[in-house]
């Protein structure tokens, strides 16, 4: 059986990509891997074996792109309103909270925000499926 053990973003700014996602998640540098020509960062936190690795581009100084096929990373918390107040004190400037119901039942609990390259990220309060 395969087990998901990482997602891979491209990144401009290695050390603002990284204090994003140590501030907004707790992920911090598991590892780290220069080569020539770019870098590899993998990030996690104690809650699961799952990563995010930043791959830095040495000679990149224009945006990258996400395309029309990009979608969202997606994280589950304990306290969504407790989580959107911490982000929203460091500046992280998470979106509102929403709600989705489904046959009359809270299906899924939410925000967004954006990590320094834009890349979307759902933040969803643990419930039902998404824990």
């Amino acid at each position: 059986m395969a087990k998901a053990i990482h997602t891979m973003i491209r990144v401009r700014d290695e050390a603002r990509s990284v204090d994003f996602y140590r501030k907004a998640f707790g992920l911090q540098v598991a590892d780290r891997f220069p080569f020539e020509g770019f870098t590899l960062v993998y990030l996690r936190n104690a809650e699961a074996d799952f990563e995010v690795e930043l791959t830095v581009n040495h000679a990149r100084d224009e945006p990258y792109t996400h395309g029309d096929g990009y979608g969202h990373l997606a994280v589950a918390v304990g306290d969504l309103e407790a989580e959107h107040a911490r982000m929203r004190d460091l500046g992280l400037a998470p979106k509102d909270i929403k709600e989705f119901h489904r046959d009359g039942s809270l299906m899924a609990k939410f925000f967004f925000l954006e990590d320094p390259d834009g890349y979307k990220i759902e933040v969803l309060q643990e419930h039902g499926r998404y824990r």
